[in-house]
């Protein structure tokens, strides 16, 4: 344990050495808690090698401050957002379709009626959503869903009012819409967020299929893009400028496979993102405003055959590098920056929901890296689809299995 705490205090030395030009030096450093070894013990699936030490499979980290997970309910269907109303309830939206409110005490509300239709079949479905900075006075709410148009489907966003008897959304209209449409029901997606400016930033997946793989790398089309627009979903100003010819002016990263998580980081404002890799190659990015992350010329996954992607590179000039990533893939989704006091050692640590690993991340980040890695709740066995901060502090997470989970201290 010694040598562990030695190698430790040698690399957070390393990273402190590179907060001269961070925006980063102004986060707290506090104390992650015990260093362990990586938590990841599964044979990757290439021997790609990572671009930088502590790029994947970094030291694990235990919390020591005593926590706990508790199902609030099991009541839900294939739940997929979930935010935190100002009285402590929480929202949360279905796959199939529907809003609901959770009351602490585990209570489900009826199905929030209002919304347009969704196309649930597949990966599809009624997606991230996001309150209005403004949502105690206007009671606004903005979401992703996927939507059958002509020419197949597509990830979409719209907004609407939470009625005062909170039974329907009112006037809820279509804002946005990421083509081209195509026929797959894979990659939407789907997360969306304010940023520090007060615009919405919003992740579309490049939709799976070989044919709109490369549209990743197109900047005339939304697949496989991080947007930034306004409330009333036009681009939004000081979004970078792309060189190509025919750049949507809404753009503002490109180069993404299925982004489904997205979290704005509590004191640097900087967008940090989690997105799927295919057979390995599962990313966290932090964005950069007209950055291209790479999708498919550059990754650390393969093919579900087994085949190198494109050239089988994982990086060429121009091209970004994740933060970190992981082989074998854990599938991250949904995740939050904790703000909250009640558990010292997650200060302005990134938590993620994982699907086919079947926890909840947690990364301990320090200058921009990561330096930690746990694995909570990994008894329960469930998907976490997405994870949120509650208005007392805690932890809200949701599953696929319909399960809505508090984690506190206890």
């Amino acid at each position: 344990m010694k040598k562990i705490h030695y190698i430790f205090a040698i690399l957070a030395g390393a990273l402190l050495a590179l907060t001269s030009c961070s925006n980063d030096d102004k986060i707290p450093h506090t104390d992650p808690g015990t260093i362990t070894n990586p938590v990841e013990t599964e044979t990757p699936n290439t021997a790609y090698a990572p671009a930088f030490t502590g790029q994947t499979r970094i030291n694990g980290v235990q919390t020591n401050t005593p926590y706990e997970g508790k199902v609030i309910t099991t009541n839900l269907t294939a739940p997929w957002g979930v935010k935190s109303l100002p009285d402590g309830r929480l929202l949360v939206t279905e796959k199939g379709g529907t809003f609901r409110i959770v009351t602490k005490e585990g209570v489900v509300s009826a199905a929030i009626t209002g919304a347009p239709a969704v196309n649930p079949a597949g990966q599809g479905g009624l997606l991230g959503l996001v309150l209005d900075p403004d949502f105690t006075t206007n009671r606004m709410i903005y979401w992703v869903f996927s939507e059958a148009v002509t020419g197949g489907n597509q990830t979409s966003v719209a907004k609407g009012r939470l009625a005062n008897d909170e039974k329907t959304i009112e006037g809820a209209t279509v804002i946005y819409h990421a083509n081209p449409a195509n026929p797959s029901t894979l990659h939407y997606g789907g997360r969306i967020l304010f940023d520090k400016t007060g615009n919405l930033v919003v992740s579309t997946g490049e939709r799976s299929v070989l044919e709109t793989r490369p549209l990743a790398q197109s900047v005339t089309g939304g697949l496989g893009k991080v947007v930034r627009i306004t409330k009333d979903g036009q681009a939004a100003s000081g979004n970078p400028t792309f060189s190509q010819s025919g750049a949507l002016p809404e753009l503002y990263s490109i180069g993404h496979r299925n982004p489904q998580g997205l979290a704005l980081h509590p004191v640097t404002g900087d967008i940090w993102e989690s997105e799927h890799g295919p057979r390995g190659g599962d990313e966290i990015n932090r964005l950069k405003g007209g950055a291209n992350y790479g999708w498919p010329t550059i990754t650390y996954g393969i093919e579900y055959s087994g085949e190198k992607i494109g050239a089988g590179i994982q990086k060429q000039d121009g091209l970004e590098q994740p933060v970190y990533y992981w082989d074998p893939v854990v599938s991250p989704s949904g995740m939050t920056f904790y703000t909250g006091n009640r558990v010292p050692e997650w200060e302005n640590n990134l938590f993620i929901g994982s699907l086919s690993a079947t926890h909840i991340i947690r990364l301990a980040i320090r200058d921009n890296k990561v330096i930690g890695e746990e694995r909570l709740l990994a008894s329960e066995g469930q998907r976490f689809r997405d994870v949120t901060q509650g208005s007392e502090g805690a932890l809200y997470a949701v599953t696929d299995g319909g399960r809505l989970y508090k984690i506190d201290k206890k």
